[in-house]
């Protein structure tokens, strides 16, 4: 009879989660390793009894030493063994995605953050946040925005806005995310809510959330991340935000998040929902769909394009620079690794013109007659697209 109880109280438990949370059926379960973090293991278990009292659609799972916790417990004793631990049990599926610290990733898998920014709020994915996901720069940003895109999708944003923040080689990759969406993939860019607009974010729209999905360089997402994450607090305790997420990648089956040795339990927490809203997004099979639809609209001949005009010539050409004019009209919209052959570009047509560094990032100058002949070339030029915009701060 005590047994029968017991069923039927589990039962009515498991119904009071759904009908609050709205989540039928399996829960996730979200492992998270506890062995590492800067502030102790008694962090990483709070932040993961956080997890499981606000968040009633995952079983959290801690892998590490013994420890006073209602928690489920794979016991380890090392974090090279916890690590080992963890691979088992997500290959094996009794673990659905898994929350540790200082993980290394194969080439063409890169995280994915996500940040609560402070001017309204909001959250907001950075992508990427750690790990390389090509070798190639302007690859690896265009990789990170599709990976982006799929994060997105996988936390339930049909259909996420992408803004592309002003850092080296985003004209280039600006270029390719256009001709892969005039060839037929999804993508819905952001809009700059600085007066030039565009899809080329600026610092204030880090702060305001101007994109569901923010792209850059790891480096640069990890930067973010930690400036966001722990911006109130002078560096050493990450309070604020979801961690530097999961690792995507094309044929990336494993869901690991990343969070840092600074994180503390408020982000270790939200890092473990983060875990079971992708497992329960299917985050690997959507990341699948998503580049195999970029491949589908020529993106592996758009890069190879793009790495092909980066390799540095045998001899740049000699062009003679036209008589020098009034330079005092300015075309933005050039990647600043490509601003000198733009201007020799230019030459060789018969216009004279300028490289500078205005608000938006590199500039050309021409006299203010020449703009549209100035555009029209360095638009059949492959430099920038023909509706490209003045620099305006």
């Amino acid at each position: 009879m005590a047994n029968v109880e017991k069923m039927v109280s589990k039962v009515f438990n498991e119904l009071a989660d759904a009908l609050e949370t709205g989540s039928f059926g399996q829960k996730m379960r979200v492992g998270v390793t506890t062995l590492g973090s800067e502030h102790g293991v008694e962090n990483v278990v709070k932040g993961a009894e956080l997890a499981q009292k606000k968040d009633h659609g995952i079983e959290v799972v801690l892998i590490g030493p013994k420890v006073e916790s209602s928690l489920t417990q794979e016991v380890v004793e090392s974090e090279d063994e916890g690590y080992k631990r963890m691979e088992e049990m997500l290959d094996a599926g009794t673990l659905d995605a898994c929350v540790t610290m200082h993980y290394s990733f194969p080439i063409g898998v890169s995280t994915v953050g996500r940040v609560v920014t402070p001017a309204e709020g909001q959250d907001m994915i950075v992508s990427t946040t750690t790990g390389t996901s090509a070798t190639n720069r302007t690859e690896g940003m265009v990789r990170n925005a599709i990976y982006g895109i799929a994060t997105a999708k996988a936390i339930g944003i049909e259909k996420p806005t992408v803004g592309l923040l002003n850092v080296d080689n985003i004209r280039q990759v600006e270029r390719i995310l256009l001709d892969l969406k005039k060839n037929g993939y999804s993508i819905d860019f952001a809009e700059s809510h600085r007066s030039d607009g565009g899809a080329v974010m600026r610092g204030n729209d880090l702060l305001q959330a101007s994109a569901d999905v923010m792209v850059q360089d790891s480096l640069t997402g990890n930067i973010l991340m930690k400036m966001f994450s722990s911006y109130s607090t002078g560096g050493g305790y990450e309070a604020t935000g979801y961690g530097y997420g999961p690792g995507v990648g094309e044929d990336y089956d494993r869901i690991v998040l990343i969070i840092s040795r600074a994180s503390g339990a408020p982000v270790i927490a939200n890092a473990i929902s983060y875990g079971g809203e992708v497992a329960k997004g299917k985050l690997p099979q959507i990341a699948r769909a998503e580049m195999k639809a970029a491949k589908k609209a020529g993106l592996d001949d758009l890069i190879a394009a793009a790495v092909q005009k980066e390799k540095p010539a045998a001899e740049v050409e000699e062009v003679k620079a036209p008589d020098a004019e009034t330079v005092t009209e300015t075309i933005a919209g050039i990647d600043i690794l490509e601003l000198e052959d733009a201007v020799r570009a230019l030459w060789k047509h018969g216009v004279y013109a300028e490289s500078g560094m205005g608000c938006t990032g590199p500039i050309v100058m021409i006299n203010e007659n020449k703009r549209d002949q100035a555009i029209e070339i360095l638009g059949k030029e492959g430099f920038i697209q023909t509706d490209a915009g003045r620099d305006v701060c």
